[in-house]
Order: C-alpha cells, then structure tokens, then sequence
C-alpha cells in the first residue's frame, strides 16, 4: 500500500484528492501537512501536522495542490529529505521552477500543470497541428472561477509552449499577454494568451488556429475539479517506483 502525504490539503483540490482516496486500491491517505489548523474533519488514523519532517516520515509520496510560496518550503525540504513528489500547484517563478529541476536530480518528480488526460491529449494535438498549420496564426483562451490567483493559467502556458515548440519557437519571445490601444499588427509569430475570470467556471482552454479564409479551435473543458483529483493520484501511484528524475503527465499516461 502507497501512503500519500498531501501538502495544500486546506485547497479545494487537496481536498477532493483526500476525499477520492477513500476510493482508491493499492494507495492511501496517512499524513496532512497544515500551516496552522485542518478547517475540516478527517479520519483520526490519518496524521495533520504543522511538522514538515514528520510530514514526510509518515508517507512515501507527497501530492502538492498548495501555492508558489508553499511549493517553494516543500522543495527545499525535500532535498533534505528526499521523497517522490507529484507537483500540481501553478504560478511558480523561474527561481521555483530551477529549485524543482534541482531537486529532480535527487528524488522522481511529476510536475503538471494541468492533470487532466484530456489536456495532456490537447498539448499533444495542439503541438502537431501549430507543426502541419505554418501559416495560421494562434491563438489561446483560458477561462477560470473568480477565485483562481494566477493568470494566465498554467494550464494556458504549457499550451502555449506546447504551440510554440511545433513552430521551433520559444514561447518567452514569441508571446503576447493583452492587447489594448494603438499595438499595431499582429505579428506572424505572436502567440496570443488571453485570461478571462468569473463565476464558479472550473476551467475552459480553446486553442485556436486562424488563418485567411477558415480556422481550427481546439477545446477542453473541465467539469468537475474530481479530473484534476483523480489524475493527481494516478500520477502518484505511477510516480511511486521510479528512479529520480523530472516527470510529465504525459509520461503517466505513456502519450
């Protein structure tokens, strides 16, 4: 039996992952990392703790839905004490993003931002149609709750490099974030990323392929955040096992 650690278990994903555990083979819940208090029940066999390092000793794998800052505490411990992770927070900065690879040299880490089947299929058919659509121009659409801190989606970005990469591009020079007043024409090359927010929407992604005289849109939308729960704890049962290195959901799911 694999026991899960869940660090951000306060979130409204870290909460469902706790939840969809309780239905799951070969894989269980046994610790709750907090900050100050759970604001809910739990099993009393499961351990909350406010200690990182009795965090980590009571699981062998951590499933993080937390926040950048967060994120950033768990890496550093767990180069100290080095455990498979599965890394589903968004909005991390470069410097967090370095000290993920870093850690990645000594223990299996899955990060994803988005954990979803559905998406991992839409990077894989927006990095071949931006490949076979040299001349259209591309551009991407997220739509999230009004609730959600980080924009655009990370979601959005890995779109957007997965668009990019079929082009030979770099997303970082290539993409545009807004467009307000007198900007002038669109570039050939500009990947647009667009953020709208409202309302309780779980999350929509359309990638689009415009080009004169007709245009491709590519869609996915997420319904339940139970896509995001779920995948989080098949990549953590697959993560188990395997040797120290940076992992994809794409990986996972052997796409």
């Amino acid at each position: 039996m694999i026991k899960v650690g869940v660090f951000g278990a306060n979130g409204r994903v870290g909460q469902l992952i706790i939840d969809d555990l309780k239905d799951t083979q070969d894989i269980s819940l046994s610790s709750v990392f907090v900050r100050n208090e759970l604001n809910f029940s739990i099993d009393p066999s499961v351990l909350v703790s406010t200690n990182i390092n009795s965090f980590f000793d009571a699981c062998d794998i951590v499933i993080d839905f937390s926040l950048p800052e967060a994120c950033e505490a768990l890496l550093e411990a767990a180069i100290k004490n080095p455990k498979p992770l599965v890394i589903g927070t968004t909005g991390l900065s470069a410097h967090q993003l370095n000290l993920l690879k870093q850690a990645s040299e000594i223990m299996p880490i899955l990060y994803a931002t988005n954990m979803s089947l559905g998406v991992a299929l839409l990077n894989k058919l927006v990095y071949q149609a931006s490949a076979a659509l040299k001349g259209f121009n591309i551009e991407i659409v997220e739509m999230h709750h009004k609730h959600k801190k980080d924009a655009p989606s990370g979601t959005a970005l890995t779109l957007g490099e997965s668009a990019a990469n079929g082009r030979g591009l770099g997303l970082n020079k290539v993409r545009v974030s807004g467009r307000d007043g007198n900007i002038g024409e669109r570039t050939e090359d500009e990947i647009a990323v667009m953020a709208l927010r409202g309302g309780d929407i779980v999350g929509k992604h359309t990638v689009g392929f415009y080009n004169d005289g007709e245009f491709i849109e590519l869609n996915h939308t997420a319904t339940s955040r139970n896509t995001f729960s779920k995948g989080a704890i098949r990549a953590g049962t697959w993560l188990a096992n395997k040797k120290a290195g940076l992992y994809s959901i794409s990986d996972c799911l052997e796409l």
